[in-house]
């Protein structure tokens, strides 16, 4: 893969705190922003009492709060709206995500419209810039997964034309990152492996997208080193404190990459199973990630060579083919034993799905992440792996 250009911008959040235990400071970070928080959330996050801890760090430090926990599914539209309006009537000037990459993609937009006005969707494609400074925010990820925390887009889903709208500009690049290990603890298994592969997706596709760069080269070889040594770990034993430490590195680090080097096929057909089939992204990328690595293998085979010599645990000499196929068959492998099933397996009615098929690929080529894959599909290409990833078998 050729890279022509020779100077590069690297965004990433003006803080990052990382460690076990860092979620204790929120309030010492948040004091130095503003007086009155509004944190966005879920149901989940509330019931397992993350959300009043944070009241009670926060109040600590003097600061006023008010809590958002309709996040109930993947960030729609609606979400924003409903965020904003608490925002503007509770005279908010903080915004604390606590949660997935739901109710940190759903802060970012919130922390964006505030300031620079308009419809959460006016932004896609720089449309509209966001000129004025966001709402300082300070994104807290639940699980090691989306690397929301650490990128500078956000996907929002339009609920009028059912389509996720990917939205990168450097405004929705939270101020802060505070990434506390302990709390992927309570991510039960299922959700542990989607999340992990997602991470892991995000890191491949940097790698191999043909926007990658040295900067993003380090953060995402390391970033596939730690997942693919840590994910079945901490699949198998969700209490293993050094391993859940590794994958929110891991998560982290590949967020930062793809941020800076962008995702490409897997990101790009993804977004349209989640708009059309509510199913969740993490998930969605898993199921897709094996078939895609087939299909584009021949386009990156020496950048595959690298991934698959993390897989490569005897260390035995092999060709950069035979590594690139083992980097395959291990994350098949690894999908298959963590039950990640395929689109039909997840339930998705097969005349609906295939009917559907031309409108996911049409908005998966829009959305542009194709065409920073190794090997760009055709429309009719995109259509045929569409079909593939219905029924593949890990």
């Amino acid at each position: 893969m050729i890279q022509t250009k020779t100077i590069f911008t690297v965004h990433s959040p003006g803080t990052i705190v990382y460690g076990r235990d860092s979620f204790e400071e929120v309030g010492e970070y948040a004091k130095k922003l503003g007086s009155k928080a509004l944190i966005i959330s879920d149901p989940i996050m509330d019931s397992l009492g993350f959300i009043k801890k944070c009241h009670t760090l926060l109040k600590t430090q003097g600061i006023d709060v008010v809590s958002y926990i309709g996040v109930t599914t993947e960030p729609d539209d609606t979400y924003v709206a409903e965020g904003l309006q608490l925002l503007q009537k509770e005279n908010c000037d903080i915004i604390i995500s606590v949660g997935g990459g739901s109710c940190i993609d759903t802060a970012k937009a919130i922390a964006v419209v505030a300031t620079n006005g308009g419809y959460i969707g006016d932004y896609m494609k720089m449309a509209k810039v966001a000129a004025e400074a966001p709402i300082p925010h300070i994104a807290i990820p639940t699980t090691a997964g989306t690397g929301s925390e650490a990128t500078d887009a956000t996907v929002i889903t339009n609920t009028k034309s059912d389509v996720k709208m990917m939205i990168k500009q450097p405004a929705f690049m939270p101020t802060i990152a505070i990434v506390d290990p302990i709390l992927t603890i309570t991510s039960p298994p299922a959700i542990t492996a989607a999340t992990g592969i997602d991470a892991l997706s995000h890191a491949i596709e940097s790698y191999l997208s043909r926007l990658a760069h040295p900067y993003s080269n380090v953060l995402a070889l390391s970033a596939m080193e730690l997942i693919v040594n840590n994910i079945i770990r901490v699949y198998e034993h969700g209490d293993d404190v050094d391993a859940r430490e590794a994958m929110s590195l891991g998560s982290m680090q590949a967020g930062l990459s793809f941020s800076n080097a962008s995702v490409a096929l897997v990101h790009g057909m993804s977004r349209p199973i989640g708009a059309l089939f509510h199913v969740p992204h993490g998930i969605s990328n898993a199921m897709l990630l094996p078939a895609v690595l087939d299909y584009s293998k021949d386009a990156c085979i020496e950048r595959l060579a690298d991934l698959g010599q993390f897989f490569n645990k005897t260390k035995e000499r092999l060709s950069q083919e035979e590594l690139a196929q083992l980097a395959i068959t291990s994350i098949k492998d690894m999908c298959k034993y963590m039950k990640i099933g395929n689109l039909k397996q997840w339930g998705i009615e097969e005349h609906a799905y295939y009917q559907a098929i031309p409108k996911m690929a049409e908005d998966a080529l829009a959305s542009g992440s194709p065409g920073n894959n190794p090997k760009i599909p055709t429309l009719e290409e995109l259509m045929e792996l569409y079909k593939i990833a219905y029924t593949y078998e890990f």
